[in-house]
């Protein structure tokens, strides 16, 4: 149990054009909740082009961080991570500016932090009783939790929810590089840096417009798939390349042996075609191999570099909360 009388708790909200959603997401926000001290609102404007800003001023929104130009819902996410733990955010919890997650489960969300058994909580939407989505929207987001879950080597069962909560331990050591979406990366993280995630049955609210990221079934695709295999591949480069590697060795003893079986029937002039191929193949695995060391290498002096900036992250919000105390 986390026991400190002052929590401070922020609902960061990444918006592009919300204008007509925001007041309702807002207004289904709790500002009163056990454990919790203060409740403030954060809204990360992502470029709206409508009165998404004007309009998170009228309803009365603690803080606006606005992006010059549209930078995705990624880099928003991030920035809001950022200003959250520079307001002095003790938990963050993150939800979508279409209404999409019911605000009053904000106190299940946040109670597996506040008991200090995660470090990380998913809201997990139950999306096979979601009636709007399609069959196949459903098919993926099962295949693609699972997916996930594997390489995460974390129990989430819905891996793209937006609805989710981070202790500021949690929120410091996130560090996003992709574009598209933060859902993935931030769990494969998670994961690799055991950090502990827990996830809790959460309710939607009815559709009020179309996903602004599911635009399209290929491209959705072709975006988690490619989050996916760069995630694992940055804390996992090793074995990546060595089942590469040692793949292409395998895929050359086929023509190898084709080659040796002629030759010993007296044949091999004619074959020698399955010869080039083979040594091709045994030296691209070769070569896979070695990659595969020197990308561990560069793996090693990444989460060395993630630690030092993790260091000067707690020194300098430590200071900047000293500031703000005086």
């Amino acid at each position: 149990m986390i026991k400190n009388s002052n929590m401070k708790l922020i609902v960061q909200i990444p918006c592009y054009n919300e204008e007509k959603t925001l007041p309702q997401t807002v207004r289904d926000i709790p500002r009163r909740i056990e454990g919790i001290e203060q409740v403030e609102i954060l809204i990360i404007d992502d470029g709206s082009e409508d009165r998404t800003v004007e309009v998170a001023k009228e309803i009365g929104v603690d803080h606006i961080v606005k992006n010059t130009c549209n930078k995705g819902l990624a880099r928003t996410f991030l920035v809001g991570l950022d200003a959250s733990l520079r307001l002095g955010a003790d938990i963050i919890v993150n939800t979508d500016g279409d209404n999409q997650y019911k605000g009053e489960h904000i106190p299940k969300l946040i109670a597996p932090i506040l008991k200090g058994k995660a470090d990380i909580v998913i809201g997990d939407r139950q999306t096979d009783t979601i009636p709007h989505f399609s069959p196949t929207k459903k098919k993926l987001q099962r295949l693609g939790s699972f997916v996930v879950r594997i390489l995460s080597q974390t129990d989430v069962p819905d891996a793209v929810s937006g609805f989710r909560a981070f202790s500021r331990e949690a929120a410091m050591q996130m560090n996003i590089v992709s574009s598209f979406s933060y859902t993935i990366e931030t769990i494969i993280q998670a994961g690799k840096k055991n950090l502990a995630v827990a996830n809790v049955p959460i309710g939607t609210n009815p559709k009020t417009r179309e996903s602004t990221l599911f635009k399209s079934i290929p491209k959705f695709l072709e975006h988690s798939a490619t989050t996916m295999i760069r995630m694992y591949t940055m804390y996992q480069p090793l074995k990546v390349f060595f089942y590469i590697g040692c793949l292409c060795i395998l895929v050359g003893l086929i023509p190898s042996i084709r080659f040796l079986f002629y030759y010993f029937m007296g044949q091999g002039g004619g074959h020698i075609q399955s010869l080039i191929l083979a040594s091709i193949l045994f030296v691209i695995g070769f070569q896979v191999l070695m990659i595969g060391l020197v990308a561990d290498v560069i793996s090693f002096n990444r989460k060395l570099i993630e630690e030092t900036l993790l260091r000067v992250r707690r020194i300098e919000l430590d200071h900047l909360n000293k500031i703000n105390k005086k």
